[in-house]
Parts: structure tokens; sequence; C-alpha cells
């Protein structure tokens, strides 16, 4: 007896490769072909269009990412910080989108083994190319907006580029006014409520040279009698760091005392 040749059902290449990357995004895509769209770099579009083809390159899906991701930012940024001025969370947000943030983001997902190059961007390198990187993950936003709607959208973005970098940052004052000048912030605060600037005075030092330690100490004066002042300490490896921490410190202290 012959049996009849059965062929098994083989999935497409393009599918399984995804799969690991949509547990990586923590989203199943409905519509695939809008995340295959999303890493399509206009290289590899390019190539196939001269070979008959028609796919789409990700251009216009990064266009749309990036919008969602600055507003996506913004939003958390002025529910977690209602402290803060307009200038502080503008500085917040350009850390949270800027090439030097994403690229580390992209790299955790893994974005570089699964985007179509054409063979010149290959050669040279591409799936290492922060830029190329950067757009992919704005478009993959976008394709997962597209995909699944806001909600889906704005999860990814909390989980993965938000939220764990402003936790970061809450832990590590140092890496905060890296990012925001706080000096700036508190002039500008004090001037908007009418008080005096601030002074600041280096009241100790100490440490061998190459690993010194300063301690500032910031005045503010709140009234007319020398004792009404707000003083803040703050220590740092340079004048300028210890500095940026007191403003800091009194910026927050004066806001929430108003």
């Amino acid at each position: 007896m012959v049996r009849p040749f059965c062929r098994k059902p083989v999935m497409k290449p393009a599918a399984a490769e995804l799969d690991a990357l949509q547990q990586s995004l923590g989203h199943r895509f409905q519509r695939p072909e809008l995340l295959e769209r999303a890493l399509t770099h206009s290289s590899h579009a390019n190539e196939a269009v001269a070979a008959g083809a028609t796919p789409q390159d990700n251009e216009q899906l990064e266009f749309l990412g990036d919008a969602i991701l600055g507003l996506v930012a913004s939003r958390e940024l002025f529910e977690r910080y209602p402290q803060f001025s307009e200038g502080h969370l503008s500085k917040l947000r350009a850390h949270l989108v800027s090439a030097r943030h994403l690229i580390q983001v992209a790299k955790s997902l893994g974005l570089g083994g699964y985007l179509r190059l054409g063979r010149g961007e290959e050669r040279t390198g591409g799936r290492q190319k922060s830029a190329l990187l950067v757009d992919a993950l704005e478009a993959v936003i976008a394709a997962m907006y597209l995909d699944a709607g806001f909600d889906v959208a704005q999860r990814f973005i909390l989980q993965h580029i938000v939220q764990p970098e402003l936790a970061t940052i809450d832990r590590d004052p140092l890496k905060a006014i890296e990012i925001s000048d706080q000096k700036s912030a508190l002039q500008e605060w004090l001037t908007a409520t009418g008080l005096p600037q601030a002074s600041y005075h280096v009241v100790q030092e100490e440490g061998p040279d190459h690993r010194k330690l300063f301690t500032v100490e910031l005045r503010v004066p709140l009234g007319p009698s020398s004792a009404d002042v707000h003083v803040s300490r703050a220590q740092g490896p340079t004048k300028k760091k210890a500095e940026q921490l007191a403003a800091q410190d009194a910026l927050t202290h004066l806001k929430t005392a108003q």
C-alpha cells in the first residue's frame, strides 16, 4: 500500500525569526507585516524594488514612532515630577528620547539581528550602526501602535524606555545633574518667585588630589532677618557637581515649603 504523500506546513522564515523578538517586545502582532516593515531599512527595500518586489521601508513608521515616544515620555514626566520646571522637564525628555539612551534599549532587545538590510549596509556593519538601530526601535513603536493601539505602545515605552531610566536617575543624583542644570533651574525659580539669588561657598575639601571631595553650602535669603535663610549642603567629586546637588536639594525643599 502506498501512503499518500503529506507535506507538513512550513512556517515562513520571517515569522519564525520574529517569534523571539515578539516575546521580548511583550506583544504578538496580529499583523506581522507591520513588524517586518518596521525592521526593513531603505537599502533592503530599494534592492527588492529593483528585483521586482514592492516592500516598504521603515522611514514613515520611524516618524510616527518618534511622535508617540515623545508624547508618552512627556506625560510620564509631567505626572511623575510636578515640582519640576518646564525647562527641567524638557531636558529630561530630551535625554529619554535621545539616540544615546535609545541605542541601549535597541541593543538590549537585539534589534540588530532582525534588521533587513541591503547588501551594502550589511557589508559596512549596518546591524551595529546606532542610527539604524534607533530608527528601527522608533518604527517598532509605531508598528505596535498601528497593530494594537496606543495603550500597548505606551506600555512598551514605559516598561522598556522611560521608567527604568527614571528609576536609575532617581537613585543617582549625579546622573540627574548630568542631564539637567539644577543651578539654572533654581535661579529661574527664585527669579519667578521674587527671592534673591543663591550664594555658593565651598566649606570643606578633603581627600587626595586625585580623589577630592568637596562640600558646598548654598544659602538663599528668605526674609529681611539674617536668620531667615534657607541652607542646603551637598558633597561631590568636583565643586561644580557639589553645587548642582546643593541646588537640586534647595529647589526641592523650597518648592515643597512654598
